[in-house]
């Protein structure tokens, strides 16, 4: 633990005005993001008697090495540069907000031609119009199901759209008078555009002048002896009022607001928000947090609002939020909601009235959700110590293993062999901390020998980032192996979305890859993987890491050098967690393995010319129809392609010249042999393998 002195600034360097600070480790993360109107107060405090901080702040200080700050013009400015850097770095320290679940939204695509009501989750998108969010889909769907009577957009998928269109025919809704059935041309585009709408403005609680019209032309069509016409839209009125009932009215001013409330212990807050739209409750999410950081309920309620208006715009951002506390700087927090929002934001404490009534019952529903997931956590938090202690016993570690890292190789009978890492910290998958291999130092099936591979690469790269910041020096360590070459085996390992790991950047604070070494590496295999895992360490001069395999046939746990496993109960949590970890790995590699082997079938000629990406490969298929008939074009017809010049077109006749042709593709289902001269489908790969 460091000493708050060692690296306390000199008096005077740091500045009286409003900026935006940064503690960092040893290891040079990010472990703090904070603001202030004045640094050199704020700053001030952390470096007084460590003995007189909050618990929490004390050991938030004693993990740092360094601190840094960024001097702003404006508070508004720290509030947002303290946003994008609590997202950006990640902070272990800082209050983080998780939503206790996903919840759902109603959703209009009215970027789509002929748009579509749906149930959304997840982020949201350009162009789409959403309200809510639900605390269950069901209750979405009981409400579109009222209003689509009235409003009849579509909700089909694109495949059941376009599949309706080319049989002419439209699906069960369309028969029933809740679609408009533009797949048939039974409306037009901007007939349902318009309906679309309409559903928008019921929705957004602009009701009181639609159902005034329906009522209206509901007494004009019974004046006019149209009964059934009269009668229907008597149903009609009524499906809406019966949605509208399900959203009561709670503020009768028709209020646009969000209302927030927070209730916390010493540990933990539960945060809850109630969108009201129009009036009546439209939506309603929760949020977890932990108390890493010593912070009261103003501070609470300052991130619940960085963390839900962050990614919005316009009228996302309500009029009016209403909270428990204000934040220490309420003028500014309220001026950052006016500019996402475009106009101006009221951000008050309700103080009478149905404002306060509501943010009670808002309040009661956040301790609500805190003692639930008090219930919920505190088993998890047991079994999970439980299970780690379990293991640090069996194995004979002297502390519990926190941070466990398991590898897995996958291939199929030798080839596109791959290898798997995945992270559990705390008994937790840590899923960004996964990376997957390929292995590149030989050809062939050798499941020990590329164990060897993997863990030497993945603990090499710990040693090479240790030597970049100076941690370590080979001349300190003679257990390093001779020709142990640490720039060897840093290409071919991918991170977990992806792509290729980029080179680590000097100094900006994010976590680096392989940079933080595990208690605890587990193999997927017996006694042979482990020696091999062992030999890797051993050769680096790595001897503060355990190693330990698991064996799929009796479930024992191998240890170096033992001839007899370790064999714990089938009732124990230790070896329920060991499996976890080997199961998610074994998944991962074989999720990996099949794209690889995938991507390897699907591939064709065209995929290896120079300067030939895949918008102009769709282009010459699309242009001729099939990589056959390509192949037979001459280079000037080639370069009728749109984007395609003369040089580039002598590249792909070269190409496929030199390449042989594909085998037939066949349907595996049915035996057929599928024609090349048939136009291949948009998106797919040119030359398929001989799989589909």
């Amino acid at each position: 633990m460091a000493d708050p002195s060692s690296y306390r600034p000199r008096p005077g360097q740091i500045p009286d005005s409003p900026g935006v600070y940064k503690f960092r480790d040893e290891h040079h993360r990010v472990i703090y993001v904070g603001k202030a109107k004045s640094l050199r107060q704020r700053l001030a405090n952390y470096f007084q008697d460590v003995a007189g901080l909050h618990p929490r702040t004390a050991t938030m200080v004693t993990t740092a090495a360094s601190v840094e700050w960024t001097v702003v013009s404006t508070e508004v400015e720290a509030l947002q540069l303290e946003y994008s850097w609590i997202k950006e770095f990640d902070p272990r320290f800082n209050v983080k907000y998780r939503d206790d679940k996903s919840y759902p939204s109603l959703a209009v695509t009215l970027n789509e031609q002929y748009p579509r009501v749906q149930v959304m989750r997840g982020p949201k998108k350009k162009g789409v119009r959403y309200f809510g969010p639900y605390g269950h889909a069901w209750a979405i769907r009981e409400t579109v199901d009222l209003m689509l009577r009235v409003f009849p957009v579509r909700t089909c998928s694109a495949g059941v759209f376009k599949r309706s269109a080319q049989i002419g025919r439209p699906c069960l809704l369309g028969y029933i008078g809740k679609c408009s059935a533009p797949c048939v041309g039974r409306v037009t585009p901007e007939e349902h555009r318009e309906l679309a709408e309409d559903f928008c403005d019921f929705m957004a609680g602009r009701t009181g002048t639609y159902l005034t019209r329906l009522e209206a032309e509901m007494h004009e069509a019974a004046e006019e002896m149209e009964y059934e016409k009269a009668a229907r839209l008597r149903d009609d009125i009524g499906a809406l009022r019966r949605a509208m009932e399900k959203n009561a009215v709670v503020l009768a001013d028709a209020t646009d607001a969000d209302l927030i409330a927070v209730a916390e212990d010493e540990l933990e807050a539960a945060v809850q928000i109630f969108h009201v739209r129009g009036g009546r409750v439209r939506g309603q999410r929760g949020w977890i947090t932990d108390k890493v950081e010593a912070v009261d309920t103003a501070g609470l309620v300052e991130h619940a609002l960085q963390q839900l208006y962050g990614e919005e715009r316009g009228e996302a951002v309500p009029k009016e939020v209403l909270v428990p506390a204000l934040p220490e700087d309420a003028p500014a927090v309220a001026e950052w909601l006016g500019g996402r929002r475009g106009s101006q934001v009221s951000l008050r404490i309700p103080q009478r009235g149905d404002k306060k009534s509501l943010m009670e019952t808002v309040h009661r529903n956040a301790q609500q959700s805190l003692a639930l997931h008090k219930t919920k956590r505190a088993g998890d938090l047991t079994t999970r110590s439980r299970a780690l202690e379990e293991i640090a016993e069996a194995l004979e570690l002297d502390t519990a293993p926190l941070r466990i890292e398991c590898f897995d190789i996958s291939h199929l009978q030798g080839d596109d062999v791959v290898a798997s890492m995945v992270v559990f910290e705390d008994g937790l998958p840590r899923k960004s901390e996964y990376r997957r291999f390929e292995i590149k130092g030989f050809e062939g099936q050798d499941d020990v020998r590329s164990m060897h591979e993997v863990v030497s690469r993945r603990f090499r790269r710990y040693l090479r980032e240790k030597l970049r910041t100076g941690e370590w020096s080979p001349s300190e360590d003679a257990g390093v192996a001779e020709g142990a070459n640490l720039d060897e085996g840093a290409e071919h390992v991918e991170a977990a979305v992806g792509g290729e790991v980029p080179a680590v950047v000097e100094d900006d604070g994010r976590p680096r890859r392989f940079a933080y070494p595990p208690q605890l590496v587990v193999v997927d295999g017996g006694q042979p993987q482990v020696a091999a895992a062992q030999r890797a360490l051993a050769e680096l001069g790595i001897d503060d890491v355990a190693v330990c395999g698991l064996a799929k046939r009796l479930e024992e746990v191998w240890l170096p050098g033992e001839s007899d496993p370790v064999v714990l109960p089938r009732t124990s949590e230790g070896l329920y967690l060991l499996q976890r970890v080997r199961d998610e790995a074994h998944r991962f590699a074989i999720q990996y393995q099949r794209g690889k082997r995938a991507k390897r079938l699907k591939s064709g000629p065209l995929d290896d010319v120079p300067g030939l990406g895949e918008s102009r490969r769709l282009a010459l298929i699309k242009h001729f129809g099939s990589v056959k008939k390509l192949r037979q074009a001459t280079i000037d017809q080639i370069c009728e392609v749109p984007g395609i010049g003369r040089k580039t077109a002598e590249t792909v006749a070269a190409a496929l010249a030199q390449a042989a042709p594909a085998a037939p593709a066949v349907n595996t289902a049915t035996g057929e042999i599928i024609e090349d001269e048939a136009p291949a489908p948009a998106g797919a790969s040119p030359e398929r393998g001989s799989e589909q």
